[in-house]
């Protein structure tokens, strides 16, 4: 039975040697036996000791205040806590600690020494202050002085302002220097200059400040932050963009930074605040006065702040209230036809980002009464705008559809089978006014990969389509209806016995969409539907040789990719797919295949070019032309048309570039590896998974510092810790533990990233899978994890296998798995001593394992068990003992006159 009083020596002990974290554990112990208060007092003074040497300092001073509570005349928890006050930067405090210790031991040097160099810092302090005060109202001096023509200093000013606002401190003060009127009069400017210097300030007030924002925004008012949202000026709107963003994340999850104290007090009731922002949000979107591109922020920050996060969260009442408010409003923007008189202003992008919130919007509902609900407020505006209107009405409630069938597809289709809607899209089809027929166009496209759709449209449209295509003298018209005949001529997918077309037509269609997509004098709204012709027809093997082929198309491809019109992004990431056969594909089972035969049942045929020696060769002609640059461009791209699908297209191309262990130097160079991360960490859950495993292969073949400089190398971790997890394929695990074995060989930083990510357990759990590789890739990322202390103290946990097992692996047959067990049990006898005297208890096989380690031809597991045994020699005299009493001084001194292995 332990005492407090030997548990407090032990403590005194260990803290004497250094070993700081393990005295804490022995003082907490012994407090948890002890009652008496001047003892526990003792003990509070001495955890505060080592908290301060863990820099842990709100835990010190914690501490160090219950002992003086038990005792105020305790001069050394006195001086502790102020020790920890100052680090926390409460220097009136420490201060004042440091008087009561000098008023008890006015002769000690050190508390001499000690309150001169913290009363310099408290001077210090002020004095920054009391320049900060001034510093704010001289900058807000000149911005708002009209006489000051120096536009260099007003630049300079702003720029001071916004980096003020970043730090914590500087916020504060700008906020308590009537700071938010000041800013105000800034936006009131109407200078563009000023406005953004406005913006970015509220914008470093508002981060993680839930107090703060819901001031500033009650000061301001939604009403004028929105009407800033919808200026002409682009830089302008997209500051108030950024600045509603932080506004939601601030008011949505409150307090993110350590400043507690005030703010708990008040509790703060944010869904207000919340649905207001969004109220003005919406209403600007049918705002006519609003700009095009202040209309595509506001749909962009919608997407971002309404829709759930995560399905794990219940409530999804933000989504249904937006619904119910303002999907109406939504579908304006959707519906709005291009140049049509008295229409909303719109960009090229507007109607994709509609498109997307009402796809998430849909997504984000949980049962059938909710969706039911969405459908019919889709109807009914359909109809509102079909039912006894004018062409111009018609022809909006087709763009509804097309909208509709580009986001929620159910419900677009259900819109289609309205009464007239179908018939009139395909009356419009031949109408001889341009923007009418590339309505009707656009929609029968989209309609054509519907499933519902298609076998209507196969009877109806095909002919009207292959019309349209012949004889329209509109370049812009021809090339839709020709994406719409390569919609329904790739119905087959990649089987290559279902054509739909005559042989060699294919061909024709692609080398056509090829031409418009080289052809700079057609607009790049017009050369996208090219690309969207190509991403079906890639399909086909013989169009995707043709294409990587042709480098003018592949570069032209490209430049789209990386244009304005991000509507393309969807278009050349499945294009890429297709051409890198980069998609999911099972091999049928043979028995299956002989039976579907016998059955005369439909079996799929793969293209004789869609053999892995073609796809390598196109992958090759792929990163020569520029794919990996075009690819980075588009993760980059803050756009609703970056969908979490499209995000997948691009994580499987990616994961197909770096197949081959040659080309993964390319890809990494090119910005592929830096491309990887977000791609990994936010999308589908396939999607994550490839451009973890893209990155675990980068990981294995390459110095993951050079492939990762700086921070980044620590980014990756947790993407190659979640291809540990068992819902993954046997590859995916063996890549992830190869890739992070390379990465705990490199620094403790890494390896402290690596157990904060919780992978030990999950690597410990490989070490006993069947499947050889995977057990010997565990064992060599053990080994290097090894290296970290809080690992090492695991192979002595009380009712652990984990040291029997690898001195079990060290006796095993296969070469390479002993070679990484006896590898680690080198590293832990070296690095930790106390092991050493646990071997031979953990197993009565352990003499006959070091000798066999000794006798074995491998001069590597030589190697390792000599450092075994000398460290267990030096450990510990009574193993050494067992150790001699053995035939192992023989075998040592054999080995030790062998002039061959020095």
């Amino acid at each position: 039975q332990v005492t407090a009083g030997q548990l407090r020596e032990q403590g005194n002990a260990l803290f004497q040697a250094g070993d700081h974290a393990a005295a804490l554990a022995a003082y907490t112990q012994a407090l948890s036996l002890c009652d008496a208060g001047t003892e526990q007092a003792v003990l509070h003074r001495n955890r505060a000791a080592c908290y301060l040497k863990l820099e842990d300092y709100a835990k010190a001073e914690a501490d160090a205040s219950k002992a003086i509570e038990a005792n105020g005349q305790d001069v050394k928890a006195l001086f502790r806590r102020s020790q920890a006050l100052q680090k926390l930067g409460r220097l009136d405090q420490a201060v004042s600690d440091l008087q009561r210790c000098l008023s008890l031991e006015p002769k000690n040097k050190a508390f001499q020494e000690a309150l001169r160099a913290l009363g310099s810092s408290v001077h210090e302090k002020m004095r920054t202050m009391s320049c900060t005060d001034s510093k704010v109202e001289q900058m807000f001096q000149i911005l708002l002085d009209t006489q000051e023509k120096d536009e260099d200093k007003k630049q300079k000013a702003a720029q001071n302002l916004i980096v003020l606002a970043r730090e914590e401190a500087g916020a504060e003060k700008i906020f308590q220097s009537d700071g938010v009127r000041l800013l105000t009069q800034l936006l009131d400017t109407a200078k563009a200059d000023l406005m953004l210097a406005a913006l970015r300030t509220l914008a470093g007030l508002c981060s993680g400040h839930r107090a703060r924002t819901a001031a500033i925004l009650a000061e301001l008012g939604a009403p004028r932050l929105s009407a800033v949202l919808g200026v002409e000026h682009e830089q302008v709107s997209l500051a108030a963009c950024n600045l509603l963003h932080v506004m939601f994340d601030s008011l949505k999850e409150g307090l993110q930074k350590d400043f507690r104290g005030k703010e708990d007090a008040v509790v703060l009731d944010s869904s207000k605040d919340l649905k207001l922002l969004i109220k003005h949000l919406l209403e600007l979107l049918e705002l006519e006065g609003a700009s095009a591109h202040g209309r595509d922020n506001a749909l962009n920050l919608l997407i971002k702040v309404v829709p759930r996060k995560s399905l794990k969260e219940t409530n999804n009442s933000l989504s249904l209230w937006v619904i119910d408010q303002g999907l109406k409003k939504i579908l304006e923007v959707g519906s709005t036809v291009c140049g049509a008189p008295g229409s909303l202003p719109v960009t090229e992008n507007s109607r994709m980002s509609a498109s997307v919130l009402l796809s998430k919007l849909y997504d984000d509902l949980k049962c059938d009464a909710e969706r039911e609900n969405f459908h019919h407020l889709c109807e009914d505006y359909v109809r509102s705008w079909f039912e006894g209107q004018e062409l111009a009405g018609k022809l909006r409630a087709i763009q509804t559809a097309s909208c509709l069938l580009q986001g929620p597809a159910e419900a677009g289709n259900r819109v289609l089978e309205l009464e007239g809607v179908m018939e009139a899209v395909l009356s419009l089809c031949a109408s001889v006014h341009e923007t009418h027929q590339l309505v009707a166009v656009e929609a029968l496209i989209h309609a054509a990969d519907k499933a519902k759709r298609a076998s209507f449209i196969t009877a109806n449209g095909v002919t009207l389509l292959k019309e349209i295509y012949k004889h329209s003298e509109r370049d812009s018209i021809r090339i839709r209806a020709l994406v719409g005949l390569c919609k329904l001529g790739s119905a087959g997918g990649t089987d290559f016995s279902m054509k739909q077309f005559a042989e060699g037509s294919t061909m024709k269609l692609a080398k056509q969409c090829r031409k418009w997509l080289c052809n700079e004098a057609i607009d790049t709204g017009t050369r996208r539907w090219a690309v969207e012709g190509l991403a079906y027809l890639t399909f086909d093997a013989d169009v995707k040789e043709e294409l990587v082929e042709d480098k003018a198309a592949l570069q032209a491809m490209f430049q789209l990719a990386k244009s304005e019109d991000r509507s393309v992004l969807y278009a050349v990431a499945s294009t890429l797919v297709n051409c890198t056969n980069s998609y999911d594909h099972e091999e049928p089972d043979p028995q299956m295949l002989e039976l579907a035969k016998y059955a005369k049942q439909h079996v799929p045929e793969q293209h004789p070019k869609d053999k892995p020696e073609f796809v390598k060769r196109r992958v090759r002609k792929l990163l020569a032309a520029g794919v990996v640059s075009a690819l980075s461009c588009m993760v980059k791209s803050e756009n609703p048309a970056l969908t979490n699908a499209c995000r997948e297209l691009v994580s499987r191309v990616f994961l197909a570039l770096v197949e081959e262990a040659e080309d993964r130097g390319g890809v990494v160079a090119q910005g592929g590896g830096k491309a990887l991360i977000p791609l990994s960490l936010e999308g589908t859950e396939v999607g994550q998974t490839k451009a973890a495993q893209a990155l675990a292969k980068i990981t294995i073949t390459s110095n993951p510092e050079m492939a990762f400089p700086g921070e980044r190398v620590y980014e990756v971790v947790r993407p190659l810790v979640s291809l540990l997890h068992l819902q993954r394929t046997g590859l995916e695990n063996f890549e992830g533990l190869m890739a992070l074995t390379n990465l705990a060989g490199i620094s403790e930083r890494l390896r402290q990233k690596i157990l904060k990510e919780k992978a030990v357990p999950m690597i410990e759990g490989y070490m006993f899978e069947e499947h050889e590789l995977i057990r010997l890739a565990a064992t060599e990322c053990m080994c290097n994890m090894a290296m970290s202390k809080e690992v090492q103290e695991l192979f002595l946990a009380e009712g652990s296998d984990r040291l029997k097992l690898m001195v079990l692996y060290s006796g095993e047959e296969d070469e390479k798995l002993r070679r990484a067990a006896s590898g680690t049990l080198a590293m832990l006898t070296a690095l930790h001593p106390p092991i050493c005297k646990r071997i031979p208890q953990v197993t009565v096989h352990w003499l006959e394992i070091l000798q066999a380690l000794l006798l074995s031809p491998s001069a590597e597991l030589q190697h390792r068990g000599a450092v075994v045994v000398m460290n267990m020699v030096a450990a510990e005299r009574e193993v050494a003992k067992q150790l001699m009493a053995s035939e192992m001084l023989e075998i040592l001194s054999v080995l030790a006159k062998d002039p061959d292995k020095p």
